[in-house]
Formats: C-alpha cells, sequence, structure tokens
C-alpha cells in the first residue's frame, strides 16, 4: 500500500490500523499523550533506529508524528532519503487532538504534559536575549552579544530547518522521563 508524503487527520485516522505509527517527541512529550499504538523513536535516535524502521516498514507504511507537523516532516524526509518510505502526519497530535481524537497514555495513566520542544526552544531562546540584554544593561555592554548570538543561531536554524537548541533540550533529565517503545 503507498501513502502520499504527508497525510492530515482525516487521511490518517481510518487507514491508523494499517499504518505503523512513529512518534519523534521526546520520551517525555510522547509519554503526555500519543496516537494509538505509536511507537517512540525520538528524532536524536532516529538514524540510529534506521535497521528497525526498515524492517517495520516492510510490513505496514510509516506514518511519522510529533506534536506540530515540523519535526515529523523533517524525520520523514530523513526516512525517504535512505530509502524507507514514510509519510507526516500534517499538524501532528495537535492536529489529531483538534479533530476529537483521544491520545493514548502509557500504562492508562495521565502524566504530567510536557511542553512541545517547539515551544520549549522559543521559551529558552527568550530567555537568553532578556538575559543578554539585561546583563548588557547591568553590567557591561559586551554581554549583549548573547542575544545577538542567540538572534543569529534563531537565523540558523530558520536557514537550515534544524534546531540545535531543541536537540540540547532532548537531552535534559525531563524530557527523557516515560520512555516510550521502539519499533
Amino acid at each position: 500500500m503507498s501513502v502520499p508524503a504527508r497525510l492530515d487527520v482525516s487521511q490518517a485516522h481510518p487507514r491508523l490500523s494499517e499504518l505503523t505509527v512513529v512518534d519523534v517527541r521526546t520520551p517525555a512529550e510522547f509519554a503526555s499523550g500519543h496516537l494509538p499504538d505509536a511507537v517512540n523513536v525520538p528524532l536524536d535516535r532516529l538514524t540510529r533506529s534506521l535497521p528497525e524502521l526498515r524492517s517495520a516498514a516492510e510490513h505496514r507504511p510509516l506514518l511519522v508524528v510529533c506534536a506540530s507537523g515540523a519535526r515529523a516532516e523533517n524525520a520523514a524526509g530523513t526516512l525517504v532519503s535512505r530509502g524507507i518510505p514514510a509519510s507526516s502526519l500534517r499538524g501532528g497530535t495537535q492536529a489529531w487532538t483538534a479533530e476529537g481524537h483521544v491520545l493514548q497514555h502509557p500504562d492508562g495513566s495521565r502524566t504530567r504534559a510536557v511542553w512541545a520542544m517547539e515551544r520549549q526552544a522559543r521559551f529558552t531562546a527568550g530567555v537568553g536575549v532578556l538575559l543578554g540584554l539585561a546583563l548588557g544593561l547591568l553590567l557591561h555592554p559586551a554581554l549583549a552579544l548573547l542575544s545577538a548570538a542567540i538572534g543569529g543561531g534563531l537565523v540558523f536554524s530558520a536557514l537550515t530547518d534544524t534546531c540545535g537548541m531543541a536537540v540540547v533540550l532532548g537531552r535534559l533529565p525531563f524530557n527523557r522521563r516515560g520512555a516510550g517503545s521502539h519499533p
């Protein structure tokens, strides 16, 4: 069975039992709620999991999911470039719940929700910019360069469609809680 590069929720929901859902969010994000029967392969572990994902794709097409769809689209592109057929879910788990579909929680319990990685990165960048400005005004003008460095990092992130800050944040302990399953 073939699937398009991107599926929206109305296309994915009726075919969910025919797909292997791969959630590329951090284990903590995954534990806060995921699509039914999804497996967790965090984005920073995607290349290490290529053999398992290739094997899973031989049985059922892969549907790659994240919170908003951006990380899933990047991950699906990586998989396709390595010869593994994959689609991404347009709008991610946010679109899934907006359409009224439920998320599964490990052991049926609801854990404290963890901010999506995009939100964590925006918050961290904002705090860094404000900190740089405050330190530049209060201690030494050169410390305002912290704000410039973060701005440069954001521009680089937009141009390359990558996010080094998200990689670092994904390694923090609160983003590692609630390890999910693998294919």
